[in-house]
């Protein structure tokens, strides 16, 4: 095979596998890749309309801080959810606890800082809760379904 036969084949996942030779679907991970970037799209594009589009807003309500922690904490996770879909896998219910973690801590910090209902704070930390979930996912269960991650 020519040089360039077999950098095709990899790139279709004809000659991918781990170390017992067993074929990865190269496009395993496409959903978490998708689903990293379009929450990367959302949080950048939430960072600048709140920056300049609901300044007026935000500063009346006095929630710029809480609006720019939404934003941090959106991205952050956006982030992890796209590096996952590079990554072995198995790792979908931690893309799914960091994906809920944002709609709830995010979610309701962005409404939050929109309305001022502050009932809406008390939401954020069950949130949170699911960041840390995928998180400890990751720290105590590092090899899920069998999958190294490294050697």
């Amino acid at each position: 095979m020519w040089p360039f036969q077999v950098a095709d084949s990899v790139t279709r996942g004809r000659i991918c596998g781990d170390k017992q030779g067993t074929r990865i679907d190269m496009n395993e991970g496409t959903g978490l890749k998708r689903a990293g970037a379009v929450l990367m799209f959302l949080g950048i594009a939430l960072g600048a309309f709140g920056a300049h589009g609901l300044e007026k807003t935000l500063t009346e309500n006095g929630r710029i801080d809480t609006w720019e922690t939404a934003v941090f904490y959106h991205l952050i996770h956006g982030l992890a959810v796209w590096i996952l879909g590079y990554v072995a896998s198995g790792r979908r219910k931690v893309a799914y606890c960091f994906v809920g973690g944002v709609l709830v801590f995010s979610g309701s910090l962005y409404l939050l800082s929109l309305t001022n209902i502050l009932w809406l704070g008390a939401i954020t930390p069950i949130g949170g809760l699911l960041f840390l979930a995928g998180w400890a996912t990751l720290i105590f269960r590092p090899n899920i379904e069998g999958v190294s991650g490294g050697n």
